[in-house]
């Protein structure tokens, strides 16, 4: 029987991962552009971080986490999602008794137990970064902007950013009475899940994607209708960075973060082109969420971006060609003696910073010139017993088919000036 990947994950061949390697490159490079540094954290954590720091009832919690004992029956989960592991490093290492603000960003595969769909797997591959150590609103504007500029520089100019304030725990539970009393004539037409925690936390509600579920609060009350002085001056302030930055927004009143600890600013950002699965990256306000997972009152924001979603953007409105990472040569051993000069040879080309390789298998020249042509070689360089005794090789374009020899100590001048 055939072993095939899980459902829910695949192989990025390499023909797909260069464009990973494009995606994840201009990513990095405009974080640290906007002072942001790398962190590292475990793939999997004590299940109690995810439970505190995403919240118990949250259907990444209580329905999508991997979830497992260890040998010594402590609890472990594969991280669904990389904010939370950012926190305990915070508190873990002490980063909040330093200077502050810090800047993080971090990328790699998140794992939840998700219905698979064009978009959306059960490993899928996040890029977040995330502030700690800042109440001001104006980082909330650079954050955000940085999410508009890092779709941008990757050619994705139909972005639709969405914006809304979930306010403080002051003014979120004044809001929160509102919404109990009015959901609570329409408990019938909730699902399952929002009838049992609509009470507790009806935000979570607003954010459910049942149909039946978004029918039931249409005309809810909106939570910038209940904002605080404090907090409505902070959403006031992003709102006018942004459009001081020339960036456009829609105001969302359905987009919500349904935990407590969640504060003031909350964004994503849709490329409705793509399809359903329009949300490409979120994010928001989390000043309660160190103290959440047991560090002193620090406050936070940040945003994931999904790589799958952004690579599905890309390949549906191609802007630019990918960039070639084949090779640059391919080297023809005429002469299987000769295998010694061929390594010598392929040694000095690649430590020239030529992407050099040859043909292992015993091809003729023929075969050898038409697997350089599949590899997408764009030279090759002909070694034959009569070449190395008379101490030169020929260089050939596979572009153009023109061929020039050159002494030895100068193919590599050719190569470059060709290449060039």
């Amino acid at each position: 029987m055939e072993i095939r990947a899980p459902r829910g994950t695949y192989d990025i061949l390499p023909s797909q991962s260069v464009k990973w390697q494009y995606i994840e490159k201009i990513l990095r490079e405009t974080a640290a552009g906007f002072g942001y540094r790398e962190i590292r954290t475990p793939m999997f954590e004590h299940t109690e971080l995810f439970e505190r720091g995403v919240g118990d009832t949250t259907d990444i919690v209580t329905k999508e986490m991997y979830s497992f004992l260890d040998k010594s029956s402590r609890s472990l989960t594969l991280r669904p999602e990389g904010t939370a592991s950012c926190a305990r490093a915070l508190i873990e290492n002490r980063i909040y008794s330093g200077v502050l603000p810090v800047k993080w960003y971090y990328t790699g595969p998140m794992f939840r137990y998700d219905r698979p769909q064009t978009g959306r797997y059960r490993q899928f591959h996040q890029f977040g970064v995330e502030v700690f150590g800042s109440h001001s609103p104006y980082v909330d504007g650079e954050v955000i902007l940085l999410l508009i500029r890092m779709l941008e520089k990757l050619g994705l100019q139909d972005c639709e950013l969405h914006l809304n304030s979930v306010g403080c725990p002051v003014c979120r539970e004044t809001y929160r009475q509102k919404l109990v009393s009015f959901i609570e004539p329409r408990t019938a037409q909730l699902c399952d899940d929002c009838r049992t925690r609509y009470d507790k936390n009806p935000l979570r509600v607003l954010d459910c994607k049942e149909r039946t579920c978004q029918a039931a609060v249409q005309g809810f009350p909106h939570i910038i209708d209940s904002l605080c002085n404090d907090c409505a001056n902070h959403y006031g302030v992003v709102k006018a960075s942004l459009t001081e930055m020339g960036v456009a927004y829609v105001e969302d009143h359905n987009l919500v973060r349904g935990l407590d600890y969640y504060t003031n600013t909350a964004f994503e950002v849709h490329i409705p082109s793509i399809g359903t699965q329009s949300a490409v990256g979120g994010g928001g306000r989390y000043d309660g969420l160190v103290s959440a997972c047991g560090g002193p009152a620090t406050p936070g924001i940040g945003f994931a971006l999904g790589l799958e979603r952004v690579l599905l953007a890309m390949d549906r409105h191609p802007v630019r060609e990918w960039p070639d990472l084949g090779l640059d040569v391919l080297l023809v051993v005429l002469d299987e003696n000769l295998t010694v000069n061929a390594m010598h040879l392929l040694d000095r080309l690649r430590v020239a910073d030529i992407r050099a390789d040859r043909d292992y298998n015993g091809r003729s020249m023929k075969a050898q010139l038409k697997f350089a042509d599949k590899l997408g070689a764009r030279m090759v360089v002909l070694m034959g017993e009569d070449e190395v005794e008379r101490g030169v090789l020929p260089g050939r374009s596979m572009d153009t088919g023109q061929q020039q020899e050159v002494p030895q100590e100068d193919l590599i001048a050719l190569i470059k000036r060709i290449l060039a």
